[in-house]
């Protein structure tokens, strides 16, 4: 499984734009310069986001690109989702076990049922993560995730979490 180049470059862009501290915005040749992507991508990019609502543009000779509304309000999902879409699409009642929607009798039923599966872990590790979690320290970031995925009280997801964030230390380190 990849994230589109799209999603991306997306994401990178926000990051960028929410990582300056120049009230009148960044402009596409300093986003492309600092990203290092062509002019064309990055104003193709800033449409996309604009048009779903996470930067703004100024005009004029001073102007440039500045998100719309806090980092801290920029839903990661959201943005994915805007950018690339879903895993997979189909909705699933919350009310309803997901074990309850699984069905076995035919193959592409079971391939539905693991794209059902994966999208619904893919939005449980998102849920509530917004730009502002990507800006702040890595380590900090790497923590909430971990902790996202490994929610549960078992005592064997406890030690997965708990060795996850071992390895992560260890890697940070060499």
């Amino acid at each position: 499984m990849k994230i589109s180049a799209q999603e991306g470059y997306g994401l990178r862009i926000l990051l960028t734009i929410a990582n300056t501290e120049i009230e009148e915005g960044l402009t596409i040749a300093q986003i492309s310069e600092s990203e290092d992507l062509s002019v064309h991508t990055v104003a193709k990019m800033l449409r996309l986001l604009r048009i779903n609502g996470f930067v703004d543009s100024n005009r004029g000779q001073v102007g440039g690109y500045v998100l719309a509304k806090p980092a801290e309000k920029i839903m990661l999902s959201k943005v994915l989702s805007s950018l690339g879409g879903r895993l997979f699409d189909e909705s699933i009642d919350e009310d309803v076990d997901v074990l309850d929607k699984l069905c076995t009798d035919s193959v592409d039923c079971s391939i539905r049922s693991l794209w059902r599966i994966l999208q619904l872990s893919i939005d449980k590790v998102l849920m509530g993560l917004s730009l502002k979690d990507l800006i702040g320290p890595r380590n900090e970031f790497r923590q909430l995730v971990v902790e996202r995925i490994y929610d549960s009280n078992h005592p064997l997801r406890k030690g997965c979490k708990d060795l996850i964030l071992k390895n992560l230390e260890v890697s940070k380190q060499n």
